[in-house]
């Protein structure tokens, strides 16, 4: 057994470590540190963090949560931020908080989300011109919102002042959080604009979010809403007041959804629209299976099975470009993680990104090839290989929520319009925090010539 220190990266800077080509470009950063091991460390100032490079301890370290626990620098400081809900929670807390959140997650309420899904997707579609240049990530990104806030709240008061409102403190909270996550902790007390939005913004939407849970209680109904389903569940295994969830608990589970459930959707959505125009082929495939399956009309839940080379796109996207690239943990206790000994407190980073690009594992990994998912053609990648969602106990609980929500807008959006890049386009895959964004994705609407006559009638005048 080797209690000696993983590997340094090379490149370390006096005093500030890796940071600087971690900041400058933290994808190559990462996939060039397999060559230096199984396990790498790495110094950021005076923080040192271990790397995770294989899939057997990336499976390691996500299916033994208890001594892996959520923490680390990014987790930390997204929990300050969205509070303690199931997504940040830390493993003494999360057991409880998962079978609280799990009912509203259950395959049989797919359906009904679904139809949200396709009736806000069909509308933002339906209102974009021939020749219009549509920033599709915005696009996407206020579409993914709405459809939450009205999963979230259908049975409320709230007015469409109020949903409006709510959009745009999410969008502010989504950007000012990993701003926050990438600063130091005194900075963002400072009362500079950005940390001033974030705060109004923050207030603002707890604030909604409490009047909603009190509007809910004095009704005493279910309003078939998810925030009614979150308040109605008993946790049978817990006793006392902590078998259900508090109304704080409530406020961090609903802004903790809107913060990773409308940026990873719409981030999955855009990179799988930007990819498939990028690649003549894969895009004959997509639009020959929507016209067959869809006919002009907008994808729904039941058109799911059917749209094979959809959901094959979707997950070479997840694969290429995934939405969560890279998140940390923390050891509760001293843990052998292959032939290196990992202290207890020990930060250590594991990505999507980099586990998703070994060359071992996935053939040429930097070329968009849906194919390879093909069920004729693909063995199942090793475990710990290919987790988008993460994997074990705290796998993302909305990873189908997710999928769904990308592939009926891919599908939606192919089935009426051909894309292509606007000119002078230059997309920046940005490592925003903890989501790998498309930004810059403008694109030229082109009717496509089935659905012209479709499009333009039930376009709003």
């Amino acid at each position: 057994m080797n209690s000696q220190d993983p590997p340094r990266a090379p490149g370390a800077l006096p005093l500030l470590g890796h940071a600087l080509p971690l900041l400058r470009d933290p994808l190559s950063f990462l996939t060039a540190l397999p060559a230096s091991g199984d396990l790498v460390q790495i110094r950021l100032g005076p923080w040192r963090a271990y790397v995770v490079c294989s899939p057997q301890l990336t499976h390691q370290l996500l299916v033994d949560d208890r001594t892996f626990d959520k923490g680390g620098p990014l987790i930390d400081r997204a929990r300050e931020a969205l509070g303690a809900g199931v997504a940040t929670c830390p493993h003494d807390q999360h057991r409880r908080q998962r079978r609280l959140n799990q009912p509203a997650f259950q395959r049989a309420r797919m359906p009904a989300y679904a139809a949200l899904m396709t009736e806000h997707i069909t509308a933002v579609t339906c209102s974009w011109r021939e020749g219009q240049t549509v920033d599709v990530l915005a696009a996407l990104e206020e579409t993914a919102i709405r459809i939450l806030i009205t999963a979230m709240f259908t049975g409320s008061t709230l007015s469409e002042e109020d949903r409006t409102g709510m959009l745009h403190d999410v969008m502010d909270i989504s950007r000012g959080v990993f701003r926050r996550m990438l600063m130091p902790s005194l900075l963002t007390k400072l009362p500079v604009l950005g940390n001033r939005r974030f705060e109004k913004a923050h207030a603002h939407l707890r604030d909604m979010a409490k009047k909603t849970i009190e509007h809910h209680r004095r009704s005493g109904s279910d309003h078939g809403d998810l925030l009614s389903i979150l308040m109605a569940v008993h946790d049978p295994d817990t006793v006392g007041s902590g078998a259900s969830l508090s109304d704080e608990e409530l406020i961090d589970t609903i802004i903790t959804y809107f913060f990773a459930g409308a940026e990873t959707s719409a981030s999955l959505a855009a990179w799988a629209v930007y990819l498939t125009a990028e690649h003549p082929e894969v895009k004959d495939q997509l639009h020959a299976e929507v016209d067959r399956v869809l006919n002009g009309a907008p994808a729904t839940y039941a058109d799911l099975p059917h749209l094979e080379v959809a959901g094959r796109i979707i997950n070479e996207t997840l694969r290429l470009r995934p939405p969560g690239w890279i998140f940390t943990r923390v050891t509760t206790r001293e843990v052998q993680m292959g032939r290196y000994r990992c202290p207890a407190g020990t930060a250590v980073i594991y990505s999507q990104y980099l586990a998703h690009h070994r060359p071992d594992v996935f053939r040429d990994p930097d070329r968009f090839d849906p194919d390879r998912w093909r069920h004729d053609r693909r063995g199942s990648p090793p475990p710990g290989a290919f987790v988008p969602f993460g994997a074990g106990a705290r796998k993302c609980i909305g990873d189908t929520f997710a999928t769904t929500e990308a592939t009926l807008a891919l599908a939606t959006i192919a089935a009426q319009w051909s894309l292509k890049p606007s000119p002078g386009m230059s997309i920046r895959s940005t490592p925003g925090g903890l989501v790998l964004r498309p930004d810059g994705l403008r694109m030229v609407m082109a009717a496509r010539p089935r659905t012209r006559s479709t499009t333009a009638s039930t376009s709003p005048g």
